[in-house]
C-alpha cells in the first residue's frame, strides 16, 4: 500500500493506522506504553521508548467466549448494553492489559472515553485525539531512528 500511495502522489509516504499515529503522539518516549482507542472499535499502538511496535491489533482478538474486543467493548455494544454494564467491562479490559502487558503507561483515547465513570490508575491517562496530531511528525522522525 505504501508504495502505492508514494506511486500515485510522486512523494515519499508513511501508512500507520489511526491508533498508532495517536500512540506516538502522547506517549512520554519512556518505558512499555500503550495507547487504546474508544470507539467504533477498539484500536491499540504499543511503543517502547517512543519506538512503536507496528501491526499489532488486539481489536479481533477474542476477549470472551464468542466476542472480540470491537464485540466486547466497541460502540454497538456500549449502545446495546449501557453505560453502566460497558464500564464493568473496561475495568475487566483494563485488568487483562495490565496483567498480560505489565505496561508502564496506558492512555485511553477515543470518542468514548468520555464514558468511562471509575478510578483509573495513577499510570492510566486519558487524552484528546488533538494530542495525537503530533504523531505526525514523531511518525516521521522514527522512520530515520
Amino acid at each position: 500500500m505504501k508504495k502505492k500511495i508514494c506511486d500515485v502522489f510522486g512523494k515519499p509516504a508513511q501508512v500507520v493506522n489511526d491508533a498508532d499515529l495517536q500512540g506516538l503522539g502522547v506517549v512520554s518516549g519512556k518505558d512499555f506504553e500503550i495507547l487504546v482507542t474508544l470507539g467504533t472499535g477498539f484500536g491499540t499502538a504499543f511503543l517502547k521508548n517512543g519506538i512503536l511496535f507496528p501491526h499489532i491489533e488486539l481489536a479481533h482478538h477474542p476477549v470472551v467466549k464468542n466476542k472480540d474486543y470491537d464485540q466486547y467493548i466497541g460502540d454497538k455494544e456500549l449502545k446495546s448494553i449501557g453505560v453502566e454494564k460497558w464500564n464493568k467491562r473496561m475495568k475487566e479490559v483494563i485488568q487483562i492489559l495490565k496483567t498480560v502487558f505489565n505496561y508502564d503507561r496506558l492512555y485511553i483515547g477515543g470518542g468514548n472515553a468520555r464514558f468511562l465513570e471509575f478510578k483509573l490508575d495513577d499510570n492510566i491517562k486519558i487524552v484528546t485525539n488533538e494530542d495525537g496530531i503530533k504523531g505526525g511528525a514523531k511518525l516521521w522522525e522514527n522512520r530515520n531512528s
